[in-house]
């Protein structure tokens, strides 16, 4: 074997397309890296634009944010070199990833249940999925919204109380990314009490909107979290060398002018051309059906508790952002009354880093959704993608009296 093949055999191994051994994270540590100086966060981008040995969890924003990084063990050396450079300060986060990940779910469940006391399956999902519309054949119906690149179904709702509200529809997004677990339990959660709850403010929003939910955007990606890395985030397309992309920078609106990697084997590639990814393609196809009723959207992700708005390719004010961002700094003050959870609101590049290609600024910059979020859900680190399971009812909790507080604030500022 000749060293380039040898070379190429050993990339391929590593990202897991050859062979189904289940990973293991015993002894990764996430590391908070706080830069000092201008020059510390220079170094950080180029250590993530340049080596995926190091798996960022939070991107570079500047002096004094703090940005967290998962370490192997066996690179935790020369990682003490950057540390010991004294250009940071730093602390280990979580000391075994591995740890967190045998931790987060309960050690006994009943298996196709879908009861928010654990992290369920996409079969667990789509099955529960297919039950609404037995048990609500009045109100809910399946909808097929897309096809990944292993041939998988992207199944989702369409629900409906009352007739007229086509022109006031909300479509819920999540788990565009494969190992943030939280976003599609939320969803689901939210969809359950739209459908059972007696609480006046969940019926008022519920009864006056048309909802489609989506609970996995990345179905390829989210099983082999399941079943193969927990810690998996892209798509599962074949590249060279490496597999997959980021589907939520593979959007074509302002595709690749900032925020994504041109490396196959980064955790933000946006793929070799916008909507490269099936999953994307045909999920924008389904959209686009329904893009001009979009009365809002909204996007689950975590974690880092954030409402983010448009766009993520500017740092710009564009469109409606005050009243997004008043009405967004209303529904984080609602979010925190049960729980005490902070959220931050603002524009994505200037809470975050310029991100561009994401299916939200893809829906509002195609179709002028009025009502446009992304949520980075819990946690602020602690646990990070890991959340563990008893989070999940809490964190579908706060959410849901949020997005009360959206539609509703929103109802007045189109009456006024």
């Amino acid at each position: 074997m000749n060293i380039f093949l040898a070379f190429f055999v050993l990339l391929v191994s590593s990202q897991h397309i050859l062979g189904d051994e289940k990973v293991r994270y015993d002894d990764f540590k996430v590391y908070r890296l706080t830069p000092k100086t201008v020059q510390a966060v220079e170094a950080l981008r180029n250590l993530e634009d340049s080596n995926s040995e190091y798996d960022f969890w939070t991107a570079v924003r500047g002096v004094g944010y703090p940005v967290d990084i998962m370490v192997a063990p066996h690179l935790k050396y020369r990682f003490n070199d950057i540390i010991n450079s004294g250009e940071f300060d730093a602390e280990v986060y979580i000391s075994d990833v591995q740890e967190l990940i045998d931790n987060e779910r309960p050690k006994t469940r009943l298996a196709g249940i879908v009861d928010w006391t654990d992290y369920n399956t996409l079969d667990e999902i789509n099955d529960w999925l297919r039950s609404l519309v037995d048990e609500y054949p009045d109100n809910v119906s399946l909808v097929k919204a897309g096809t990944s690149y292993e041939n998988r179904e992207i199944l989702g709702v369409k629900v409906v109380f009352n007739p007229g509200n086509e022109d006031r529809t909300v479509f819920i997004e999540s788990n565009i990314h494969a190992r943030e677990w939280i976003s599609s339990a939320v969803t689901t959660w939210i969809l359950n009490q739209l459908l059972t709850s007696k609480d006046t403010n969940v019926r008022q929003i519920a009864d006056t909107h048309d909802w489609y939910f989506v609970p996995v955007f990345n179905p390829d990606g989210f099983v082999y979290s399941h079943t193969t890395d927990r810690m998996w985030r892209k798509t599962r397309v074949p590249y060279f060398l490496c597999a997959g992309a980021d589907p939520n920078r593979n959007w074509g609106y302002y595709f690749n002018t900032g925020g994504s990697s041109s490396n196959p084997c980064s955790e933000t590639y946006g793929g070799p051309s916008a909507f490269s990814e099936p999953s994307t393609k045909t999920l924008s196809e389904f959209i686009t059906t329904i893009g001009p009723k979009l009365g809002a959207y909204i996007a689950f992700h975590s974690y880092s508790q954030l409402m983010l708005l448009p766009y993520g390719y500017s740092s710009s004010h564009l469109d409606n952002y005050q009243d997004l961002y008043n009405v967004g700094v209303k529904a984080a003050s609602s979010l925190s009354q049960k729980y005490g959870t902070k959220f931050q609101v603002g524009n994505i590049v200037e809470l975050l880093y310029v991100a561009s290609g994401g299916s939200m600024d893809w829906v509002k910059g195609t179709f002028k959704t009025p009502i446009t979020y992304t949520y980075e859900l819990r946690d602020t680190g602690r646990y990070g993608f890991i959340l563990p399971a008893d989070q999940i009812i809490p964190s579908a909790e706060e959410t849901l009296d949020s997005l009360v507080t959206i539609l509703q604030e929103f109802d007045k500022i189109k009456k006024n």
